[in-house]
């Protein structure tokens, strides 16, 4: 059975490669949203080059304004988690037992940055970090629910 986004929630176009600003406290951050996956061409048919997408997954990298370091946080699909796949809307992650999260939310980036921030990130280490978003997933589609 497909999984299937809320029919409740829209999306705006943007341009997500462009980084946005995030302020939490006094320090201020930089983020954005994007998709990657691997591309093989299959024949179908008569057809040549026929395009096979396979490991779909979403990303959305937050920095510290001035700082050195750059997290990464990966939301790889799978069975029972939904990612963005060039059907539906892109940046919506979710799984059936925990509900859905729109990573082009700034409330959404938030509550993974203090995620992560709590579990050890360090934003001045000048070291790539990334780590499994599905890991905080339903502690902040939790958060993120509508009361």
């Amino acid at each position: 059975m497909a999984l299937s986004a809320p029919a409740s929630i829209r999306f705006v176009g943007r341009n997500s490669r462009k980084a946005r600003r995030l302020l939490v406290g006094d320090e201020t951050y930089l983020w954005s949203f994007g998709h990657d996956h691997c591309v093989e061409y299959i024949q179908s048919g008569s057809f040549q080059g026929c395009p096979d997408y396979k490991d779909c997954r979403d990303l959305v990298t937050v920095r510290r304004f001035g700082a050195r370091g750059r997290l990464v946080i990966n939301f790889p699909g799978g069975p029972g988690r939904r990612v963005s796949d060039g059907y539906g809307a892109g940046g919506l992650v979710g799984s059936r037992e925990n509900g859905w999260l729109n990573l082009h939310e700034p409330g959404t980036v938030r509550a993974l940055l203090e995620e992560a921030l709590t579990s050890g990130w360090l934003p001045d280490d000048p070291a790539v970090k990334e780590i499994d978003g599905w890991h905080f997933f339903g502690t902040v589609a939790a958060q993120r629910s509508p009361r």
